[in-house]
């Protein structure tokens, strides 16, 4: 990691503090511990701290008016904050009256809302970090990254990866929700979760994953809602501009914040670039490729999915409807794959149509261009695409 130049940038102007969320394991502490390195720096899952801090918050600011002035001219880190809310308060009131900056880092702020904590009014920027992405790496290879993921702890990891996933998955993710008290039907939701690799990146029908937990829907739609406010995963929501009712305007898609994560709940193991597993996760891939974008350049678009009642899909919509993206894995295209780009432009004027996939050289065809991933993403984080 300490080779893996982030892209994510934080730079706060004088008493500008900032809130820094991701799931955990994305990096966030390796980051501020590298960006603000003069910086003091209290860590809420040390057990005797958070101990500490939990029944008398009130120590946070005392011990911190008692510090030199030469460590409070930086940034001070909180990590994992949203184990003890109450401790905001105590913020607020150092940076009201003190003017202290603090970086809040944590995997959820869904606690913290829940609870009606105090978010400081708009007083701290929000950021969020992400798995790695390609723009950060040198020479990716394709099925390793589909495989392993982008968490930099499995990325990196050699055969034993799918250990650690698995760790991840039942130690971690689990675990999260059920700690943080964020839903009190624990078999349930583990029902849930499980059922919830196999509609990974489908159009989701919550009748028929609540009949498969043994809830009702508005659970396991209060479930998915917990998933995205843990950033867990992310809603695309279907394109509903100009549409006719063969448009599927209603199912969501959800997906998980990383492609090895997926990898690990469906049981994938993908040996080719090729087929319908190699095409999911290669689809899911790239998504998160253009959900990391859109926070790191701080470009605030939109990302949707098209689909009509027949089948006809586009994978992505960005901004208003003026880039549509299909992704496709095969390594050469035919006439089929174009079709639903094709149906989605009639009548349209598009900036741009786009699809993406394993062909070696970009070429255009009817006004859509064929691009090869690597070349579409280099394009992307270069700031071309959008």
């Amino acid at each position: 990691m300490k080779n893996i130049e982030r892209i994510l940038k934080i730079e706060l102007p004088e008493g500008q503090s900032a809130f820094l969320w991701g799931p955990r394991k994305t990096g966030k502490t390796t980051y501020l511990k590298k960006r603000f390195p003069d910086s003091l720096i209290y860590d809420f899952l040390k057990t005797d701290f958070f101990i500490e801090i939990s029944k008398n918050p009130a120590l946070l600011r005392e011990r911190l008016l008692a510090k030199n002035e030469g460590f409070l001219k930086y940034p001070i880190i909180l990590d994992e904050v949203q184990k003890v809310p109450q401790v905001l308060d105590e913020v607020h009131w150092l940076i009201e009256n003190k003017s202290l900056r603090f970086i809040l880092c944590g995997s959820s702020a869904r606690k913290l809302k829940r609870g009606q904590a105090n978010l400081l009014g708009g007083r701290a920027w929000r950021f969020e970090m992400f798995p790695l992405v390609t723009a950060e790496l040198n020479n990716v290879d394709l099925l390793h990254v589909l495989n392993h993921g982008m968490i930099p702890q499995h990325y990196l990891q050699g055969e034993e990866y799918r250990k650690s996933l698995k760790a991840y998955v039942q130690d971690y993710l689990k675990e999260e929700i059920f700690a943080e008290g964020l839903t009190r039907n624990i078999p349930a939701f583990s029902r849930f979760f499980d059922a919830f690799g196999y509609s990974h990146g489908e159009l989701t029908n919550y009748s028929n994953i609540a009949r498969d937990c043994g809830v009702d829907s508005k659970t396991v739609k209060e479930y998915y809602q917990i998933l995205v406010d843990t950033l867990l995963a992310w809603r695309i929501e279907p394109f509903k501009k100009r549409q006719s009712r063969q448009v599927i305007t209603k199912a969501a898609k959800y997906y998980l914040f990383d492609v090895g994560v997926a990898g690990y709940l469906t049981k994938r193991n993908l040996q080719e670039k090729r087929g319908i597993e190699f095409g999911k996760a290669f689809e899911h891939f790239l998504l998160m490729e253009i959900v990391a974008y859109r926070s790191y350049s701080g470009k605030d678009f939109g990302i949707n999915f098209w689909r009509t009642k027949s089948g006809l899909e586009v994978d992505f919509i960005l901004g208003n409807g003026e880039i549509a993206i299909e992704v496709k894995g095969a390594r050469r295209l035919d006439k089929r794959d174009l079709k639903g780009l094709e149906t989605f432009m009639e009548g349209r004027s598009l900036k741009r149509s786009i699809v993406v996939c394993n062909e070696r050289e970009k070429r255009l065809r009817n006004k859509i261009e064929i691009l090869p991933w690597d070349s579409f993403l280099r394009e992307l984080w270069e700031g071309g695409i959008l």
